[in-house]
């Protein structure tokens, strides 16, 4: 049973095994990914229900351009399908939706469809859905680097002056831009134990959970398990234990 009073604030998703799901049942990759964002639609409705204020996803990284043409075209297509279906219900339930990474280079009609959930979804007041899109962690760190240089050229910030606190402020979660606090917990499906250059800087003091699961297996009954194993950890932030 969940302690609806523990519930973590902010929940960071890597949503892996897709291509291992549709490989299992011999159907090509996209299928594991149109599964995958079906499992994706449950754990937004059900993070809601719950009460989480911030569901972040891991949906296309800086190293996925490696993969087929016709795989990352499948996706963005996918993608395109999912803002179009799900906008009025994600509208309807105050769902908030942000973008975390440079969209601006996913094909047109994907920018297109995005704007238009940031646009229509901006004054929600629910929960915050945060879709890393062409998002890798290094690439966020240097790109926040070269923020501040821009300000400390301008005189706007003194480099002495620099914290943990206000570089945080650049990078992607920052209040720059959607203004995310660091994660909770962070979840991982598939067996893998890695990040993959997801939320480094973000989730130095995360608990993270590593689940079997393929992602397209990943029921909210899935789900509610990562968060009691989470609300069953004691959280020191480096700190000694006080118990």
């Amino acid at each position: 049973m969940l302690d609806k009073e523990k519930i973590p604030k902010h929940i960071a998703i890597v949503m892996d095994g897709n291509g291992r799901w549709a490989n299992n049942k011999g159907l090509p990759r996209l299928a594991g990914h149109n599964a995958g964002m079906v499992a994706m639609k449950e754990i937004v409705k059900h993070s809601s229900i719950l009460g989480v204020k911030h569901l972040t996803v891991y949906a296309f990284s800086t190293e996925n351009w490696k993969r087929s043409v016709d795989e990352v075209n499948g996706i963005f297509k996918l993608l395109v399908l999912y803002v179009e279906k799900e906008l009025k219900e994600l509208n309807k339930n105050n769902v908030r939706v942000r973008i975390l990474g440079d969209y601006s280079k996913l094909p047109k009609e994907a920018v297109k469809s995005l704007e238009k959930a940031l646009k229509k979804t901006d004054k929600n007041t629910g929960l915050q859905f945060n879709i890393a899109l062409n998002y890798g962690s290094r690439d966020e760190m240097i790109q926040a680097i070269r923020l501040i240089g821009e300000d400390i050229r301008q005189g706007l910030v003194k480099p002495e002056n620099i914290t943990e606190e206000s570089f945080s402020k650049y990078l992607f979660t920052g209040e720059k831009f959607a203004d995310v606090p660091d994660p909770d917990l962070v979840i991982r499906t598939s067996g893998e134990k890695r990040l993959s250059n997801y939320l480094l800087w973000q989730s130095a003091y995360s608990e993270f959970v590593f689940m079997e699961t393929l992602w397209p297996d990943f029921t909210p009954t899935e789900y509610e398990k990562a968060i009691e194993e989470y609300q069953n950890r004691n959280r020191r932030f480096g700190g000694r234990s006080i118990t």
